[in-house]
């Protein structure tokens, strides 16, 4: 690096002669050689000093006391927007003449060749440097600092998270260097830890001055789904998302906004104050407290459904205060359902207040006493012996559940769903949601509940079954059921009867089969027990008997004929023997 100095002229030296042209004995060499002694002697690729003497927006001429100014670009010095002329800088001779014959210097290259020295000194000295943002990169800027590119975190631009990176392009900050990768020749730099000294002493100060019940302003500094961050100066503290307001919040943008001056109330904090609890919605007065104060039990109220569940629903009647409605307040049906079958949240509902507890705050409403009780005045509506259409709801062994209206159930014995058939399960006899038409048979109005039958509705077959199938009277059936007790046979006159094994002896021997089309006699006809017994086999047994009587009989008449006849001839003493011959033959029959 070379200086500026004095020049001597030449001894001697006839400047009017040179004035004038006309210099003898001396050659061009010779002058050109004393012109160039007035100049600073220079070298290509060196560093040296020159002054700046004009700047403006695209160029910087800097004279470095050689025989012409060298223009350096204006951006090589962004990291030094307070340049002016006079200033001293360190410059590279890259070419002393070009093709135009122009000096050409770089002011980066000369801060390039001793950056990596001054970098190590600033980082081992916590020297505060100057440096030029000159762009964004995944994560941070890209900062221009003597010349080096260095990198700055987003974390370490400033305590306060930063959204926006865009802002800080062009900008020149100072920084202190945080770390060098010296196999890699990188550079990392923070503006963050400028500062955190100053606001570290800052904390300090506001911890040891926390008070619970302290109100204290803030500025919000992030929001999360669970809460608020908020910055009260170096300290951050969270209002959780419950502690915004006495209402339900969802969403914490509901209640805040990012950079937001707000008044919060210290609630709590640890032993060593490092998280503090903070309350937004503490600094108003409970709802609850504010409530109508003539609100009583009774009275019909309006609101939104805030949450539901499959227990029920909480409607938010005014900002903070909220009201119960159980599901089995929402119908006078007693089947079990879900809420969400009622409402859905964001519904607006009319509810009657059913409890009251101001110093509990809890409410609990219903929506079915805006109906009349459908059970008030049952027996005006499903007198005994009425007729009804019921919806089938569902089925127990012992018969079906119907519903004739929204909280009016009834119950369909088995028993009572036909004169005739055997209905083993009631699921045979019909299915859910079907409809059934039914005769009120008994109110039972403590217990909301109606006997119904669906037999009655007819007549009863077995009055006529009395007189049809009266005993040893023979009818046609099919074997619609086979079991080891027996069959079930299906009469084509109606009805069904049993036959035991030992009664479907067919006159072969063969036992009757399933689906067979038989002749059956009537052994047995009980009708309170709904019950006819039949018998095939007495169909054909009982006629042979008689086939074999008959012959017997006939017998016997063909012996007293002979008698008779005899006895038109014989004497009084013959009449005697054949009359106690008769005798003797009809104690034999």
């Amino acid at each position: 690096m070379s200086n500026f100095k004095n020049v001597e002229p030449l001894d001697n030296f006839n400047w009017e002669e040179f004035e004038n042209g006309t210099i003898a004995n001396v050659s061009h060499e010779e002058l050109q050689k004393a012109y160039d002694e007035t100049l600073n002697k220079v070298a290509d690729h060196q560093v040296v000093d020159g002054k700046v003497i004009s700047v403006d927006k695209k160029e910087v001429i800097v004279n470095i006391g050689y025989k012409s100014d060298g223009v350096i670009a204006a951006s090589e010095f962004r990291y030094n927007p307070d340049l002016k002329v006079g200033d001293i800088v360190e410059v590279y001779v890259e070419n002393q003449e070009d093709k135009k014959g122009q000096l050409v210097l770089s002011h980066k290259k000369a801060r390039l060749s001793k950056s990596w020295d001054r970098v190590n000194a600033a980082l081992d000295n916590e020297e505060i440097v100057q440096g030029y943002i000159k762009c964004r990169t995944k994560g941070g800027m890209i900062v221009d600092v003597f010349g080096i590119e260095a990198f700055l975190p987003g974390s370490q631009i400033d305590v306060h998270p930063i959204r926006d990176y865009d802002v800080f392009v062009g900008k020149t900050m100072e920084f202190k260097i945080v770390k060098i990768n010296q196999e890699f020749r990188n550079v990392v730099v923070s503006h963050k830890a400028l500062i955190e000294a100053e606001l570290e002493a800052q904390k300090k100060d506001i911890i040891s001055k926390l008070e619970k019940g302290q109100i204290l302003e803030g500025t919000v500094k992030n929001i999360t789904s669970y809460g608020v961050f908020v910055d009260l100066g170096g300290v951050d503290g969270l209002v959780h998302i419950t502690d915004l307001s006495w209402g339900r919040v969802s969403d914490p943008h509901e209640v805040v906004a990012l950079d937001q001056k707000i008044n919060v109330v210290i609630l709590d904090f640890d032993d060593e104050k490092k998280r503090i609890a903070l309350g937004l919605k503490q600094l108003t007065p409970h709802p609850w407290d504010a409530l109508d104060a003539d609100l009583k039990v009774g009275d019909h109220v309006k609101g939104k459904v805030v949450v539901i569940a499959d227990y029920g629903a909480f409607v938010e009647i005014a900002p903070g205060v909220e009201g119960l409605i159980h599901v089995s307040e929402m119908s006078w049906s007693q089947h079990l359902r879900s809420a969400q079958e009622f409402m859905h949240v964001g519904d607006e509902v009319e509810a009657v207040i059913l409890t009251l507890d101001r110093d509990e705050r809890k409410m609990s409403l219903g929506i079915k006493q805006l109906k009349a009780d459908p059970w008030e005045n049952i027996e005006e509506r499903y007198p005994v012996g009425s007729k009804h259409v019921a919806k089938v709801r569902n089925f127990t062994n012992f018969g079906i559940f119907v519903e004739l209206e929204e909280g009016v159930d009834g119950l369909i014995h088995i028993s009572d769903l036909s004169w005739t058939k055997k209905v083993k399960h009631p699921s045979e006899f019909t299915q859910q949601g079907a409809e059934i038409e039914v005769l009120v048979l008994e109110i039972d109005k403590e217990n909301r509940r109606l006997s119904l039958g669906h037999k009655q509705l007819e007549d009863n077959p077995w009055d006529t079954y009395e007189t049809l199938y009266t005993p040893g009277s023979v009818h046609t059936g099919k074997i619609t059921d086979m079991m080891d007790k027996g069959a079930v046979i299906s009469l084509n006159e109606g009805g069904e009867g049993f036959a035991t094994p030992k009664h479907l002896v067919k006159e072969d021997g063969t036992q009757a089969q399933m689906g067979e089309e038989l002749e059956f006699k009537v052994i047995e006809f009980v009708k309170d027990t709904k019950r006819i017994i039949l018998s095939h086999s007495r169909t054909f047994e009982e006629a042979k008997e008689e086939k074999k009587a008959a012959p017997r009989k006939h017998a016997a008449k063909k012996e007293e004929a002979p008698v008779n006849n005899v006895a038109a001839g014989t004497t009084l003493g013959d009449i005697d023997a054949l009359a106690e011959l008769k005798a003797k033959l009809e104690k034999g029959e």
